[in-house]
Protein backbone atom coordinates (compact mmCIF):
# COMPACT_ATOMS: atom_id res chain seq x y z
CA UNK A 1 0.00 0.00 0.00
CA UNK A 2 1.37 3.21 -0.86
CA UNK A 3 2.43 5.78 2.07
CA UNK A 4 2.36 3.10 4.11
CA UNK A 5 3.93 -0.31 5.68
CA UNK A 6 1.40 -2.60 6.14
CA UNK A 7 2.08 -5.82 9.09
CA UNK A 8 4.68 -8.26 7.19
CA UNK A 9 2.21 -11.13 6.76
CA UNK A 10 0.03 -8.85 4.20
CA UNK A 11 0.63 -8.35 0.91
CA UNK A 12 -1.37 -5.54 -0.32
CA UNK A 13 -2.40 -5.21 -4.23
CA UNK A 14 -2.67 -2.09 -6.33
CA UNK A 15 -5.97 -0.59 -5.73
CA UNK A 16 -8.02 1.63 -8.56
CA UNK A 17 -7.88 5.29 -7.97
CA UNK A 18 -10.46 6.43 -6.81
CA UNK A 19 -13.53 7.76 -8.58
CA UNK A 20 -15.11 11.28 -7.91
CA UNK A 21 -18.58 10.60 -6.05
CA UNK A 22 -21.28 11.31 -8.24
CA UNK A 23 -23.74 14.49 -7.84
CA UNK A 24 -26.61 12.33 -7.17
CA UNK A 25 -24.39 10.60 -4.75
CA UNK A 26 -23.73 13.69 -2.92
CA UNK A 27 -27.03 14.72 -3.09
CA UNK A 28 -28.67 11.70 -1.24
CA UNK A 29 -25.89 12.44 1.50
CA UNK A 30 -27.36 15.84 1.94
CA UNK A 31 -31.07 14.41 1.68
CA UNK A 32 -30.83 11.86 4.13
CA UNK A 33 -30.53 13.89 7.14
CA UNK A 34 -33.23 16.36 6.18
CA UNK A 35 -35.38 12.77 5.24
CA UNK A 36 -34.24 11.82 8.47
CA UNK A 37 -35.39 14.76 10.72
CA UNK A 38 -38.82 14.89 8.78
CA UNK A 39 -39.86 11.19 9.51
CA UNK A 40 -39.15 11.65 13.37
CA UNK A 41 -41.07 14.86 13.13
CA UNK A 42 -44.25 13.73 11.34
CA UNK A 43 -44.42 10.73 14.06
CA UNK A 44 -44.40 13.33 17.15
CA UNK A 45 -47.18 15.03 14.88
CA UNK A 46 -48.73 11.97 14.71
CA UNK A 47 -48.69 11.58 18.86
CA UNK A 48 -49.87 14.78 19.45
CA UNK A 49 -53.20 13.93 16.59
CA UNK A 50 -53.77 10.71 18.75
CA UNK A 51 -54.63 13.11 21.96
CA UNK A 52 -56.55 15.24 20.16
CA UNK A 53 -58.54 13.16 18.45
CA UNK A 54 -59.02 11.18 21.63
CA UNK A 55 -59.55 14.95 23.79
CA UNK A 56 -63.51 16.14 23.36
CA UNK A 57 -62.97 19.23 25.58
CA UNK A 58 -60.51 20.42 27.97
CA UNK A 59 -61.73 22.49 30.80
CA UNK A 60 -60.76 23.88 34.43
CA UNK A 61 -57.61 23.86 35.31
CA UNK A 62 -57.41 20.21 36.39
CA UNK A 63 -58.36 19.30 33.09
CA UNK A 64 -55.55 21.83 31.34
CA UNK A 65 -53.05 19.70 33.56
CA UNK A 66 -53.87 16.08 33.02
CA UNK A 67 -54.06 17.23 29.08
CA UNK A 68 -50.57 18.00 29.35
CA UNK A 69 -49.82 15.18 31.20
CA UNK A 70 -51.41 13.12 28.87
CA UNK A 71 -49.73 14.95 25.52
CA UNK A 72 -45.85 15.08 27.16
CA UNK A 73 -46.58 11.66 28.74
CA UNK A 74 -47.47 10.49 25.08
CA UNK A 75 -44.56 12.42 23.29
CA UNK A 76 -42.07 10.77 25.92
CA UNK A 77 -42.99 7.37 25.19
CA UNK A 78 -42.50 8.58 21.33
CA UNK A 79 -39.36 9.95 21.96
CA UNK A 80 -37.79 7.07 23.78
CA UNK A 81 -37.78 4.34 20.93
CA UNK A 82 -36.10 7.08 18.55
CA UNK A 83 -33.50 8.09 20.38
CA UNK A 84 -32.50 3.98 20.64
CA UNK A 85 -33.15 3.76 16.90
CA UNK A 86 -30.54 6.96 16.50
CA UNK A 87 -28.13 4.78 18.10
CA UNK A 88 -28.93 1.28 16.88
CA UNK A 89 -26.22 0.95 14.15
CA UNK A 90 -28.89 1.18 11.50
CA UNK A 91 -26.77 1.12 7.97
CA UNK A 92 -29.06 3.72 5.98
CA UNK A 93 -28.60 6.23 9.33
CA UNK A 94 -24.88 5.69 9.70
CA UNK A 95 -23.89 6.08 5.99
CA UNK A 96 -26.45 8.98 5.12
CA UNK A 97 -26.58 10.97 8.05
CA UNK A 98 -23.11 10.23 9.84
CA UNK A 99 -22.16 9.15 13.44
CA UNK A 100 -21.64 12.43 14.23
CA UNK A 101 -24.78 13.91 13.63
CA UNK A 102 -26.36 11.22 14.95
CA UNK A 103 -25.13 11.56 18.03
CA UNK A 104 -25.86 15.51 18.33
CA UNK A 105 -29.47 14.47 18.10
CA UNK A 106 -29.60 11.80 20.24
CA UNK A 107 -28.05 14.24 22.72
CA UNK A 108 -30.47 17.06 21.98
CA UNK A 109 -33.47 14.33 22.04
CA UNK A 110 -32.05 13.10 25.63
CA UNK A 111 -32.39 16.31 26.81
CA UNK A 112 -35.74 16.46 25.81
CA UNK A 113 -36.58 13.14 26.80
CA UNK A 114 -35.66 14.17 30.39
CA UNK A 115 -37.80 17.39 30.00
CA UNK A 116 -40.88 15.60 28.92
CA UNK A 117 -40.78 13.04 31.38
CA UNK A 118 -40.40 15.61 34.25
CA UNK A 119 -43.42 17.93 32.59
CA UNK A 120 -45.46 14.41 32.72
CA UNK A 121 -44.74 13.15 36.02
CA UNK A 122 -45.80 16.77 37.73
CA UNK A 123 -48.92 17.71 35.39
CA UNK A 124 -50.23 13.99 35.53
CA UNK A 125 -49.98 13.96 39.53
CA UNK A 126 -50.86 17.72 39.83
CA UNK A 127 -53.66 17.54 37.20
CA UNK A 128 -55.24 14.15 38.99
CA UNK A 129 -54.61 15.66 42.47
CA UNK A 130 -57.12 18.55 41.54
CA UNK A 131 -59.71 16.04 40.69
CA UNK A 132 -59.02 13.87 43.68
CA UNK A 133 -59.22 17.19 46.21
CA UNK A 134 -56.13 15.37 47.20
CA UNK A 135 -52.35 17.10 47.93
CA UNK A 136 -49.95 16.95 45.10
CA UNK A 137 -47.51 14.44 47.00
CA UNK A 138 -50.53 12.35 48.52
CA UNK A 139 -51.89 11.77 45.20
CA UNK A 140 -48.10 10.91 43.72
CA UNK A 141 -47.89 8.36 46.23
CA UNK A 142 -51.16 6.92 45.65
CA UNK A 143 -50.16 7.11 41.75
CA UNK A 144 -46.93 5.08 42.04
CA UNK A 145 -48.35 2.50 44.55
CA UNK A 146 -51.72 1.77 43.54
CA UNK A 147 -52.01 2.57 39.79
CA UNK A 148 -51.05 -0.66 37.22
CA UNK A 149 -47.40 -0.80 36.32
CA UNK A 150 -46.47 2.65 38.07
CA UNK A 151 -44.02 1.15 40.57
CA UNK A 152 -41.63 -0.05 37.39
CA UNK A 153 -42.55 3.62 35.43
CA UNK A 154 -41.09 4.98 38.68
CA UNK A 155 -37.86 3.66 38.68
CA UNK A 156 -37.84 3.62 35.33
CA UNK A 157 -38.22 7.61 35.72
CA UNK A 158 -35.53 7.75 38.21
CA UNK A 159 -33.32 5.66 36.02
CA UNK A 160 -33.86 8.35 32.96
CA UNK A 161 -33.16 11.46 35.08
CA UNK A 162 -29.81 10.45 36.65
CA UNK A 163 -28.56 9.65 33.27
CA UNK A 164 -29.75 12.73 32.10
CA UNK A 165 -27.74 14.48 35.56
CA UNK A 166 -24.64 12.07 34.26
CA UNK A 167 -25.17 13.27 30.19
CA UNK A 168 -24.98 16.95 31.53
CA UNK A 169 -21.74 18.69 30.50
CA UNK A 170 -20.25 19.74 33.51
CA UNK A 171 -20.72 15.99 34.81
CA UNK A 172 -19.83 14.05 31.50
CA UNK A 173 -16.38 16.12 31.45
CA UNK A 174 -15.16 13.76 34.44
CA UNK A 175 -15.95 10.75 33.14
CA UNK A 176 -14.16 8.64 30.84
CA UNK A 177 -16.47 7.30 27.91
CA UNK A 178 -16.08 3.51 30.00
CA UNK A 179 -17.83 4.81 32.44
CA UNK A 180 -20.20 6.87 30.17
CA UNK A 181 -21.01 3.93 28.03
CA UNK A 182 -21.91 1.78 30.79
CA UNK A 183 -24.17 4.12 32.47
CA UNK A 184 -26.11 4.50 29.37
CA UNK A 185 -26.79 1.40 28.94
CA UNK A 186 -29.27 1.87 32.03
CA UNK A 187 -31.40 3.90 29.64
CA UNK A 188 -32.47 0.38 28.23
CA UNK A 189 -33.62 -1.07 31.12
CA UNK A 190 -35.36 2.03 31.90
CA UNK A 191 -37.81 1.90 28.55
CA UNK A 192 -37.92 -1.40 29.11
CA UNK A 193 -39.64 -0.56 32.50
CA UNK A 194 -41.64 2.18 31.50
CA UNK A 195 -43.58 0.10 28.51
CA UNK A 196 -46.39 -1.33 30.59
CA UNK A 197 -47.45 1.51 32.41
CA UNK A 198 -48.31 3.11 29.05
CA UNK A 199 -50.43 0.49 27.84
CA UNK A 200 -52.51 0.05 31.10
CA UNK A 201 -52.80 3.57 32.33
CA UNK A 202 -52.12 5.11 28.51
CA UNK A 203 -56.28 6.48 27.79
CA UNK A 204 -55.40 7.41 24.51
CA UNK A 205 -53.39 4.35 23.23
CA UNK A 206 -57.20 2.39 23.78
CA UNK A 207 -57.67 -1.39 22.30
CA UNK A 208 -57.61 -0.57 18.66
CA UNK A 209 -55.18 0.69 16.03
CA UNK A 210 -52.98 2.93 17.85
CA UNK A 211 -52.36 0.10 20.64
CA UNK A 212 -51.41 -1.78 17.60
CA UNK A 213 -48.89 0.97 15.97
CA UNK A 214 -47.55 1.28 19.44
CA UNK A 215 -46.54 -2.33 19.90
CA UNK A 216 -44.64 -2.15 16.50
CA UNK A 217 -42.50 0.99 17.24
CA UNK A 218 -41.34 -0.52 20.51
CA UNK A 219 -41.01 -4.77 18.80
CA UNK A 220 -39.56 -2.83 15.80
CA UNK A 221 -36.75 -1.30 18.02
CA UNK A 222 -36.13 -4.12 19.92
CA UNK A 223 -35.63 -6.18 16.79
CA UNK A 224 -33.22 -3.65 14.89
CA UNK A 225 -31.26 -2.93 18.00
CA UNK A 226 -30.80 -6.73 18.66
CA UNK A 227 -29.84 -7.34 15.08
CA UNK A 228 -27.52 -4.38 14.49
CA UNK A 229 -25.66 -4.56 17.84
CA UNK A 230 -25.71 -7.62 18.79
CA UNK A 231 -26.66 -10.36 16.25
CA UNK A 232 -24.82 -8.71 12.90
CA UNK A 233 -21.69 -8.17 14.80
CA UNK A 234 -21.49 -11.52 16.73
CA UNK A 235 -22.03 -12.86 12.62
CA UNK A 236 -19.02 -10.80 11.32
CA UNK A 237 -16.94 -11.06 14.40
CA UNK A 238 -17.26 -15.37 13.00
CA UNK A 239 -16.52 -14.14 9.60
CA UNK A 240 -13.82 -11.90 9.42
CA UNK A 241 -11.66 -13.45 12.42
CA UNK A 242 -10.01 -10.11 13.54
CA UNK A 243 -6.65 -10.25 15.48
CA UNK A 244 -4.09 -7.75 16.14
CA UNK A 245 -0.56 -8.04 13.15
CA UNK A 246 0.66 -5.45 14.72
CA UNK A 247 1.25 -2.60 17.36
CA UNK A 248 3.54 0.52 16.16
CA UNK A 249 3.97 3.68 17.86
CA UNK A 250 3.33 7.01 15.86
CA UNK A 251 4.14 9.62 18.32
CA UNK A 252 4.09 10.66 22.08
CA UNK A 253 0.94 8.34 23.46
CA UNK A 254 0.07 7.66 19.93
CA UNK A 255 0.28 4.07 18.48
CA UNK A 256 -1.08 1.98 15.29
CA UNK A 257 -3.20 -0.98 15.39
CA UNK A 258 -3.10 -3.08 12.51
CA UNK A 259 -5.93 -5.65 12.54
CA UNK A 260 -5.37 -8.79 10.21
CA UNK A 261 -8.58 -10.81 9.13
CA UNK A 262 -10.26 -12.50 6.28
CA UNK A 263 -12.85 -11.17 3.32
CA UNK A 264 -12.64 -7.74 4.88
CA UNK A 265 -13.38 -6.22 1.26
CA UNK A 266 -16.48 -7.66 2.67
CA UNK A 267 -17.58 -4.84 4.64
CA UNK A 268 -17.17 -2.35 2.42
CA UNK A 269 -15.73 0.26 4.76
CA UNK A 270 -14.35 4.08 3.22
CA UNK A 271 -11.88 6.25 3.89
CA UNK A 272 -13.39 8.14 7.05
CA UNK A 273 -15.18 5.76 8.57
CA UNK A 274 -14.74 4.56 12.13
CA UNK A 275 -15.68 0.88 13.72
CA UNK A 276 -16.25 0.47 17.62
CA UNK A 277 -13.56 -2.15 18.75
CA UNK A 278 -13.27 -4.61 21.60
CA UNK A 279 -10.31 -6.55 22.16
CA UNK A 280 -10.17 -9.64 23.79
CA UNK A 281 -7.87 -8.14 26.72
CA UNK A 282 -8.20 -7.43 30.45
CA UNK A 283 -9.58 -4.38 30.91
CA UNK A 284 -10.58 -3.79 27.34
CA UNK A 285 -13.30 -6.80 27.20
CA UNK A 286 -16.24 -5.27 28.08
CA UNK A 287 -16.47 -2.10 26.32
CA UNK A 288 -16.63 -1.38 22.36
CA UNK A 289 -14.79 2.15 22.28
CA UNK A 290 -14.55 4.02 18.40
CA UNK A 291 -11.68 4.57 16.48
CA UNK A 292 -11.08 5.53 12.91
CA UNK A 293 -9.62 4.16 10.06
CA UNK A 294 -5.66 5.84 9.66
CA UNK A 295 -5.56 4.04 6.20
CA UNK A 296 -7.81 3.62 3.50
CA UNK A 297 -8.88 -0.33 3.98
CA UNK A 298 -7.27 -3.25 2.86
CA UNK A 299 -8.56 -7.05 1.72
CA UNK A 300 -6.44 -8.16 4.30
CA UNK A 301 -5.99 -5.61 7.38
CA UNK A 302 -7.04 -2.45 8.53
CA UNK A 303 -5.31 0.24 10.25
CA UNK A 304 -6.79 2.28 13.23
CA UNK A 305 -4.66 4.95 15.21
CA UNK A 306 -5.20 5.45 19.10
CA UNK A 307 -3.94 8.05 20.98
CA UNK A 308 -3.91 7.52 24.93
CA UNK A 309 -6.97 10.03 25.86
CA UNK A 310 -8.92 7.37 28.03
CA UNK A 311 -8.42 4.35 29.69
CA UNK A 312 -9.24 1.72 27.09
CA UNK A 313 -7.71 3.62 24.40
CA UNK A 314 -3.74 3.66 26.62
CA UNK A 315 -4.43 0.15 27.54
CA UNK A 316 -4.52 -0.65 23.48
CA UNK A 317 -0.66 0.45 23.40
CA UNK A 318 -0.32 -3.42 24.89
CA UNK A 319 -2.05 -5.37 23.06
CA UNK A 320 0.07 -8.03 21.98
CA UNK A 321 -0.16 -9.96 18.12
CA UNK A 322 -2.91 -12.32 17.89
CA UNK A 323 -5.28 -10.59 20.53
CA UNK A 324 -8.58 -11.35 19.17
CA UNK A 325 -11.21 -8.12 18.26
CA UNK A 326 -14.76 -7.80 17.67
CA UNK A 327 -15.39 -4.97 15.23
CA UNK A 328 -18.82 -3.59 14.61
CA UNK A 329 -19.11 -1.12 11.52
CA UNK A 330 -17.89 0.87 9.17
CA UNK A 331 -20.37 3.45 10.71
CA UNK A 332 -20.09 7.59 9.67
CA UNK A 333 -20.55 9.52 6.87
CA UNK A 334 -17.39 11.45 7.02
CA UNK A 335 -16.30 10.45 3.65
CA UNK A 336 -15.45 11.27 -0.08
CA UNK A 337 -19.68 10.69 -0.53
CA UNK A 338 -20.44 14.15 0.74
CA UNK A 339 -17.83 16.27 -0.87
CA UNK A 340 -19.09 18.52 -4.00
CA UNK A 341 -16.30 20.87 -4.92
CA UNK A 342 -13.00 20.11 -6.48
CA UNK A 343 -11.00 21.83 -4.08
CA UNK A 344 -10.61 20.35 -0.17
CA UNK A 345 -9.30 21.16 2.56
CA UNK A 346 -8.60 18.48 5.17
CA UNK A 347 -8.10 20.63 8.71
CA UNK A 348 -6.85 18.42 11.74
CA UNK A 349 -5.27 17.89 15.04
CA UNK A 350 -3.90 15.99 17.49
CA UNK A 351 -5.42 12.19 16.47
CA UNK A 352 -8.06 13.68 14.77
CA UNK A 353 -5.61 13.56 11.56
CA UNK A 354 -6.43 9.35 11.78
CA UNK A 355 -9.72 10.17 9.39
CA UNK A 356 -8.07 13.06 7.12
CA UNK A 357 -4.75 10.66 6.56
CA UNK A 358 -7.17 8.14 4.92
CA UNK A 359 -8.59 10.88 2.66
CA UNK A 360 -6.14 12.47 1.76
CA UNK A 361 -4.71 9.11 0.07
CA UNK A 362 -7.85 8.25 -1.78
CA UNK A 363 -10.05 11.23 -2.10
CA UNK A 364 -9.32 12.48 -5.79
CA UNK A 365 -9.43 16.44 -6.92
CA UNK A 366 -7.38 19.37 -5.65
CA UNK A 367 -6.55 18.49 -2.41
CA UNK A 368 -5.01 20.37 0.96
CA UNK A 369 -3.98 18.82 4.40
CA UNK A 370 -3.52 21.36 7.12
CA UNK A 371 -2.26 19.61 10.38
CA UNK A 372 -2.34 21.78 13.28
CA UNK A 373 0.05 20.96 16.48
CA UNK A 374 1.05 22.67 19.74
CA UNK A 375 4.75 21.13 19.56
CA UNK A 376 6.70 19.80 16.47
CA UNK A 377 6.70 16.01 18.25
CA UNK A 378 2.67 15.87 17.87
CA UNK A 379 2.87 16.29 14.82
CA UNK A 380 1.79 12.95 12.86
CA UNK A 381 2.58 10.79 10.08
CA UNK A 382 4.99 13.16 8.44
CA UNK A 383 7.28 11.19 6.16
CA UNK A 384 3.72 9.18 4.88
CA UNK A 385 1.85 12.68 4.18
CA UNK A 386 4.65 13.57 2.59
CA UNK A 387 5.35 10.29 0.32
CA UNK A 388 0.92 10.85 -0.53
CA UNK A 389 1.61 14.19 -1.59
CA UNK A 390 4.18 13.67 -3.48
CA UNK A 391 3.01 10.50 -5.37
CA UNK A 392 -0.67 11.91 -5.62
CA UNK A 393 0.09 16.28 -6.59
CA UNK A 394 -1.59 17.14 -3.39
CA UNK A 395 0.02 19.11 -0.50
CA UNK A 396 0.42 19.41 3.12
CA UNK A 397 1.22 21.96 5.39
CA UNK A 398 2.21 22.27 8.78
CA UNK A 399 0.99 24.79 11.72
CA UNK A 400 3.06 24.57 14.68
CA UNK A 401 2.70 26.80 17.17
CA UNK A 402 0.86 27.87 20.85
CA UNK A 403 -2.22 30.19 19.26
CA UNK A 404 -0.20 32.88 20.11
CA UNK A 405 2.81 32.23 17.82
CA UNK A 406 0.48 30.71 14.84
CA UNK A 407 -2.41 33.23 15.34
CA UNK A 408 -5.61 33.44 14.10
CA UNK A 409 -6.60 30.03 12.61
CA UNK A 410 -8.33 31.27 9.55
CA UNK A 411 -6.10 34.38 8.74
CA UNK A 412 -2.95 31.51 8.70
CA UNK A 413 -5.60 29.06 6.10
CA UNK A 414 -6.09 31.94 4.09
CA UNK A 415 -1.94 32.37 3.72
CA UNK A 416 -1.94 28.96 2.86
CA UNK A 417 -5.02 28.55 0.56
CA UNK A 418 -5.94 31.11 -1.59
CA UNK A 419 -9.76 30.71 -2.28
CA UNK A 420 -10.56 29.62 1.16
CA UNK A 421 -13.90 29.98 0.36
CA UNK A 422 -14.52 28.21 -2.24
CA UNK A 423 -13.00 24.98 -0.34
CA UNK A 424 -15.25 22.01 0.95
CA UNK A 425 -13.78 21.16 3.87
CA UNK A 426 -13.30 17.95 6.47
CA UNK A 427 -12.55 19.58 10.11
CA UNK A 428 -11.60 17.16 13.00
CA UNK A 429 -9.78 17.45 15.78
CA UNK A 430 -10.22 18.37 19.63
CA UNK A 431 -13.54 20.15 20.58
CA UNK A 432 -12.30 23.19 21.12
CA UNK A 433 -9.56 23.78 18.03
CA UNK A 434 -12.82 22.16 16.02
CA UNK A 435 -15.31 25.00 17.20
CA UNK A 436 -12.28 27.53 16.31
CA UNK A 437 -12.10 26.29 13.12
CA UNK A 438 -15.55 26.23 12.44
CA UNK A 439 -15.87 29.83 13.45
CA UNK A 440 -12.84 31.07 11.29
CA UNK A 441 -13.79 29.59 8.13
CA UNK A 442 -17.47 30.96 8.52
CA UNK A 443 -15.86 34.62 9.00
CA UNK A 444 -13.84 33.21 5.48
CA UNK A 445 -17.06 32.46 3.56
CA UNK A 446 -17.19 28.98 3.51
CA UNK A 447 -20.45 28.04 3.59
CA UNK A 448 -21.78 26.09 6.83
CA UNK A 449 -22.81 23.26 4.41
CA UNK A 450 -19.70 22.60 3.19
CA UNK A 451 -18.17 22.04 6.88
CA UNK A 452 -18.18 18.61 7.54
CA UNK A 453 -16.87 17.77 11.22
CA UNK A 454 -15.79 14.73 13.05
CA UNK A 455 -16.41 15.06 16.75
CA UNK A 456 -14.11 13.34 19.18
CA UNK A 457 -17.10 14.43 22.04
CA UNK A 458 -19.40 11.88 23.87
Amino acid sequence: MAGLAPPRSAHPRRRAAPRRPSAAAAAGSAAAPVAALGLIAAGALGVVALWWANTAAVTGAAGWLTGAGRITGLLAGYTAPVLLLLMARLPPLERGVGADRLARWHAFGGRWLVGTVTAHVLTIIWGYALTDGRGVLGEGVEIVFHFPEMLKAGLATLLMLGTGVVSARAARRRLSYEAWYYLHLVTYLAVALAFGHQLATGADLGDGPARLAWYALYLITAALLGWYRLTRPWLRDRRHRLTVAEVRPEGPGVVSVFLRGERLDELRAEPGQFFRLQFDAPGLRWAANPYSLSAPPHPRFLRFTVKDLGGHSAAVASLRPGTRVRAEGPYGAFTARVRRRRRVLLLGAGVGITPLRALFETMPGEVTLVQRAGRPEEVLFREELAEVAHRRGGRVHELVGPRAQVGDLGTALARLLPGLADHEVYLCGPEAMAEEAVRSLRAAGVRRRRIHRESFTF
